[in-house]
């Protein structure tokens, strides 16, 4: 079975949200189009508490976007964003949920940030989302969502090391930063995710 993970379609990483991915919205209409091509479609959702050790708020002195150590952790401090029951923790109004079948919340542990759909960043929590698409016979995986140099690509890279053919839609997603970008792209490619467009699906 092949299943569509939409990850984090959520309105702080939209424009005019906290923490925006630039065109970010335009991931929309693609995955929309997507859904009906899947026999089975799953979300990730970005679910912090306030206070979240990963937001640079909780580090007096420091700005969004400087790196820190957070327990033996490298830590992009971010805005504030997708704080549990915010308006920027819903997932974006043109998003078609209909089809989604199970949501997977991450980030919700306040000391360790989670980029991946599958483990936070220490590999110390698992969201259960391995066992959830092994009970349903998936074999390949299609990632798209926000944003593609940070959670669409841990969790393209979580999805080939748990052993699912993983396919990385290229147009169905958004980056935040160039060289980001370039490097998870390269690290996909070694360890032989399929970059594919969402016409190739």
């Amino acid at each position: 079975m092949k299943a569509l993970l939409v990850v984090d379609v959520q309105n702080d990483f939209l424009p005019g949200g906290s923490l925006a991915v630039p065109h970010g919205d335009e991931v929309i209409p693609v995955i929309n189009a997507l859904q009906s091509r899947f026999d089975l479609v799953v979300a990730t959702q970005d679910w912090h508490p306030g206070g979240h050790l990963s937001f640079a708020s909780a580090h007096p002195g420091k700005n969004p976007f400087e790196i820190t150590d957070l327990y033996g952790l490298e830590q992009v401090l971010w805005p504030d964003h997708c704080v549990q029951g915010s308006e920027g923790a819903e997932f974006a109004a043109a998003l078609e949920k209909n089809r989604i079948a199970a949501i997977f919340r991450k980030g919700m542990h306040p000391e360790v940030d989670s980029y991946s759909g599958f483990f936070d960043n220490g590999r110390r929590y698992a969201t259960g989302l391995t066992s959830y698409l092994r009970e349903m016979n998936v074999t390949e995986v299609y990632v798209g969502g926000l944003a593609a140099d940070y959670c669409v690509y841990y969790t393209a890279k979580d999805a080939a090391i748990e052993g699912f053919e993983t396919h990385y839609i290229t147009n169905a997603t958004r980056h935040i930063a160039s060289d980001s970008y370039e490097k998870a792209i390269s690290d996909l490619r070694e360890i032989g995710v399929h970059l594919i467009t969402a016409e190739e699906v």
